[in-house]
């Protein structure tokens, strides 16, 4: 008995330290980034607040005529800075991306197409539906939530204010949006992949297997609210940011997770190889930035590929399915 106590306490005791190993690698992995983030944050953050100044008051000029040309009415500045503005960043430039997709031109962006043969040229039938889907997640899911969101801004008083937040403030905010949408996203992400809710509700956005832009959004109404719509509203309820840094955010929202949907890995753009290898295998990569990822593991298999080899800003106008081909098929 005393033997099995013995062994029992040397295992409670390995556990512990693996716990707390872990437990220092994630402190250090978190603090080093946050360091490292916060060192570049303030050198880029430094020239372009200089840049600001000087332009500062042609924004708050342009801020108030708009205030006033909409007679301060706080709900009409709030609809326009939320659904308005996002919306037409998310079309226009799904509109760009959908021609390509239906069409093959321009081809300075169908030859940058990540799984080559794929969509080329896309279904007319599954696109219809998936932006007949899209509209109505923005018109019966999105729009109704921008109400109780409203009236929490409205509590924060800061919200419609007549003077802009300051870049830095901006930033500070941006990266707390960020973390906020990284740490939601995922977890409802991985959520939603559990066998049952995969198969009631998930399933839809995964028919997919080589997205394209406008199935960013397409999804279960249940989804689309709890993973798109509430991890991108949070921060700004939270922080009870000024509407323009909320318009700011939400087309940059929207216009990113484009990006990770669209199918073309372009020039000078952030790289969409992350989110597309999750849908191809759909065990890999929940997150959006990859944080949480690393931390949890799952994104392994996508770091032994040659995705994980062209997940970089390209910054030249060679595909890099092109410099960085698929390692060739062995014959059976």
């Amino acid at each position: 008995c005393r033997r099995q106590q013995h062994i029992l306490t040397l295992v409670a005791c390995s556990q512990e330290e693996k716990l707390w190993d872990s437990m220092k690698i994630t402190a250090y992995v978190l603090g080093t980034g946050l360091l490292i983030f916060t060192a570049l944050m303030n050198s880029v953050s430094w020239y372009v607040q200089n840049i600001w100044d000087t332009s500062g008051h042609f924004w708050q000029a342009t801020w108030l005529k708009f205030y006033y040309l909409l007679d301060g009415n706080e709900w009409r500045i709030f609809l326009f800075g939320t659904a308005l503005v996002p919306s037409l960043a998310f079309w226009g430039f799904n509109g760009i991306l959908m021609v390509a997709d239906v069409t093959g031109k321009p081809t300075f962006i169908t030859r940058y197409r990540i799984q080559l043969g794929k969509n080329d040229p896309v279904d007319p039938k599954k696109l219809r539906q998936a932006i007949y889907t899209a509209l109505c997640n923005q018109f019966f899911i999105s729009l109704p939530m921008l109400v109780p969101m409203f009236y929490v801004m409205k509590r924060w008083g800061n919200t419609f204010s007549k003077e802009l937040p300051t870049f830095h403030w901006f930033l500070v905010e941006l990266s707390i949006f960020t973390l906020i949408e990284e740490i939601l996203f995922y977890y409802t992400h991985r959520l939603v992949h559990l066998p049952l809710l995969y198969k009631h509700i998930h399933k839809k956005h995964h028919e997919w297997t080589a997205p394209i832009g406008v199935v960013s959004i397409y999804a279960h109404p249940l989804e689309h609210l709890l993973s798109n719509t509430l991890p991108v509203m949070t921060g700004p309820m939270i922080m009870g940011s000024h509407i323009v840094s909320i318009s700011a955010w939400f087309s940059l929202a929207f216009i990113t997770t484009t990006i990770s949907h669209c199918g073309y890995h372009l020039p000078f753009l952030p790289s969409p190889e992350f989110h597309d290898f999750h849908h191809l295998k759909f065990n890999q990569c929940y997150g959006v930035v990859g944080l949480l990822d690393y931390l949890h593991g799952t994104d392994t298999v996508f770091r032994q590929t040659k995705a994980y080899e062209r997940h970089r800003v390209l910054l030249s106008l060679t595909p890099l399915s092109e410099s960085v081909p698929e390692a060739p098929k062995k014959a059976e």
